[in-house]
């Protein structure tokens, strides 16, 4: 979790993804030196924003601001504090953006000998791909780093490979050429998405919690369901899920929302383990929350080529009935362990606890109005929003200041500090998540350069047997394990890039047409999941530091909370109505977004939605062994019955004989009634028996 560096933030959590801002240089000079840099990269963005700039030369200066800043933030060794900058890191920061920045100087001559590199250009590319990739270690651990340089040895060494992957080989000139002087690599997609939309959505969360809008939806969480059963538990799954949609990060909203609610789960009566896993559950689907569920789901619009709206409204059902479970989840724990919420006395006011904060809420709605309503570009929409928070940020203080008739000047002042550590914050954030997209891009590169994408569709399919379910499997686990060592962002565009067309490839073989925005949302849930997978599952480490407990027992128990998000990707990749896609075209392409079907009828998404709800119920009460009760063996297996049927009324519609698969979500819904039924009755009956 990174800590801001300067004096009046010291031990505020900040929203990156996995790194640490380790350096603590004591030199004022130092820090102010950096300060402005950080700006400097965040005015930069904004100004390109409204000025119409060739866009690989953005991507160029974007990456040189932050390589430059890794070097000067980041210490060589993890977890060292250093108490100055090194001179060889300052000599790094300085060589490497130069380097980074030699394709901007140099724009125009390079681009008049494309494919041609001459000897400057090479030296220049060496010196870039070296010390990205060691930034990446730095700031992100070294998985990154060594899944780029096993990709680049990849295309240099591919004629001494086994045959089943092998390839012709690149020279180094070629290499240098496809992955530092074109678009295709480091400057490729990911790196686009980062500069021109990633950067003012973390900016955007940035801003929004300087202003203190992350406080306030703890409290508002807090006020509104802690008297419920479980109520602090309930509380941080709520608070997650709005800190999420500013932050994207599952291991800031651990931090930020954990270190209130961890421990009010505890004093309820929750023990550690759970406690800290519901945290963990809760914020890891921060990132799959509509309408900014982190970096990802840009680079799914930019991959896909479809608008980021069209993104949020294939992810929507799925991530509202996953954070609706677990809310079940919650419930049921509270039912098991006997406990009680807390009285509302000791609750803040609801209404005044809305009301004291409600501006809050108006950059959001404005973010939601621009991007659904206007349909403007998600950078765009996202300057608006950032433009909202600016004035409320300069102007709240003074207006709390003259009604509590204290020094209005003072307030400007504090509004205008808030306003400047908020741009600065906001690029300190970026540094690890534009790198990451940087090194992600030597994967994008590698696949055009070299054809690997079809050499490994053909190694998966031997491995598979065709099986499109065991591609899915081996997929998901792949996910898992890479998600250990790498960021969300990093883990969906390597393993977008190398298996989201094989599984929308294999399905089309297998007679299973499915949207490639199925195979990347799949991708992108299990890359999220890996934040609380054992035994490197960081967001677990980070909640059970602030709940004492142990932080393998504590992400065990928080992915079988997430259970019942890893069951959502298969069941969507079977049956898209859930991400509000009937089918596609006859001829069409699962590639293209034109020939994919959208369903549109509101009355459609309604019941689509409280079947999906009434599915993950079941699931849940299946996993957790609870029903209106203890459930025995045979109930949960029951209870899975019904998730599978209303998950899937496709199958018993298959079974039937029938077309309209619809028709056979009457069973399953009469078994789960009748289960429910049966089962509260039986708990009369025992509670009146003397």
């Amino acid at each position: 979790m990174a800590f801001r560096t300067d004096s009046t933030t010291a031990n505020t959590p900040c929203p990156t993804d996995m790194a640490e801002l380790r350096s603590r240089p004591a030199s004022n000079l130092n820090q102010h030196i950096l300060a402005i840099l950080a700006l400097s990269w965040s005015i930069f963005q904004l100004w390109v924003v409204r000025e119409a700039i060739n866009d690989t030369l953005v991507r160029g200066i974007h990456l040189t601001f932050a390589i430059t800043l890794a070097y000067l933030y980041f210490p060589r060794k993890r977890g060292y504090v250093r108490e100055a900058i090194p001179l060889i890191d300052i000599a790094f920061a300085v060589l490497s953006g130069f380097a980074a920045i030699y394709v901007v100087i140099n724009y125009d001559a390079i681009a008049l000998r494309p494919g041609v590199p001459i000897l400057q250009d090479i030296i220049f590319g060496v010196i870039t791909l070296t010390f990205l990739l060691e930034a990446s270690r730095r700031t992100l651990g070294p998985a990154l780093m060594i899944i780029g340089t096993i990709f680049l040895a990849y295309c240099y060494f591919g004629p001494s490979l086994p045959e089943i992957i092998a390839h012709r080989g690149a020279s180094l000139n070629k290499i240098i050429n496809h992955m530092y002087l074109t678009t295709e690599g480091i400057y490729g997609v990911p790196l686009r998405v980062s500069a021109s939309f990633v950067f003012l959505f973390v900016l955007f969360g940035a801003l929004l919690d300087r202003a203190g809008a992350g406080h306030y939806f703890i409290q508002l969480s807090y006020a509104a369901l802690g008297r419920y059963r479980g109520g602090p538990a309930k509380a941080a799954i709520a608070a997650s899920g709005m800190t999420g949609m500013i932050s994207g990060s599952s291991i800031a909203n651990t931090v930020t929302t954990g270190t209130f609610t961890i421990p009010l789960m505890k004093k309820l009566g929750f023990p550690p383990t759970k406690a800290g896993a519901i945290e963990v559950a809760a914020s890891t689907n921060g990132q799959l929350m509509p309408p900014i569920m982190g970096a990802a789901a840009f680079i799914i619009a930019e991959f896909l080529g479809i608008s980021y709206v069209e993104v949020v409204k294939a992810a929507f059902i799925p991530a509202v009935v996953s954070y609706l479970g677990l809310f079940y989840v919650v419930h049921l724990e509270a039912c098991k362990l006997k406990l009680k919420g807390i009285p509302k006395e000791q609750l803040p006011p609801i209404l005044k606890t809305f009301i004291s904060g409600i501006h809050f809420l108006l950059p959001v709605l404005l973010l939601i109005y621009t991007l659904v309503i206007e349909r403007q570009s998600a950078g765009l929409a996202a300057f608006n929003a950032i433009m909202m928070v600016m004035v409320i940020m300069v102007l709240q203080k003074p207006i709390l200041a003259y009604i509590h008739k204290t020094s209005i000047l003072q307030g400007f002042n504090q509004g205008f500090s808030d306003l400047y550590y908020g741009l600065v914050d906001g690029a300190r954030y970026m540094i690890p998540i534009a790198l990451a997209t940087a090194a992600a891009g030597l994967v994008v590169g590698t696949i055009t350069l070299t054809g690997l994408g079809q050499r490994l569709m053909e190694v998966i399919e031997i491995i598979s047997m065709g099986n499109l379910l065991l591609v899915l499997v081996f997929t998901a686990i792949t996910s898992l394990i890479l998600g250990m060592g790498l960021p969300t962002t990093a883990n969906y565009i390597v393993m977008a890039s190398l298996t989201a067309p094989i599984v929308v490839q294999l399905g089309g073989d297998s007679g299973l047409l499915i949207p490639a925005i199925a195979a990347h949302l799949f991708v992108f849930y299990f890359g999220i999941l890996a934040d609380d997978t054992p035994p490197v599952g960081l967001a677990a480490y980070a909640a059970a530091a602030i709940a004492h407990s142990d932080p393998i027992k504590t992400g065990i128990q928080g992915f079988t909370y997430d259970m019942r998000t890893a069951i959502l990707p298969f069941m969507f990749i079977f049956n898209t109505d859930l991400i509000l896609i009937q089918g596609i075209e006859p001829g069409g392409s699962a590639m293209r977004a034109s020939s994919w079907i959208w369903i549109d009828s509101w009355m459609a998404w309604v019941g689509l939605f409280c079947l999906a709800t009434l599915a993950m119920f079941a699931f849940v009460s299946a996993i957790m062994g609870w029903n209106a009760g203890h459930a025995k063996w045979w109930e949960r297996l029951l209870l899975l019955l019904v998730c599978i049927g209303l998950f899937r009324p496709d199958l018993l519609a298959t079974a039937v004989g029938t077309t309209d698969k619809y028709l056979m979500v009457l069973p399953p819904l009469l078994l789960y009634g009748t289960i429910f039924w049966w089962k509260k009755n039986l708990q009369k009956k025992c509670l009146s028996t003397p």
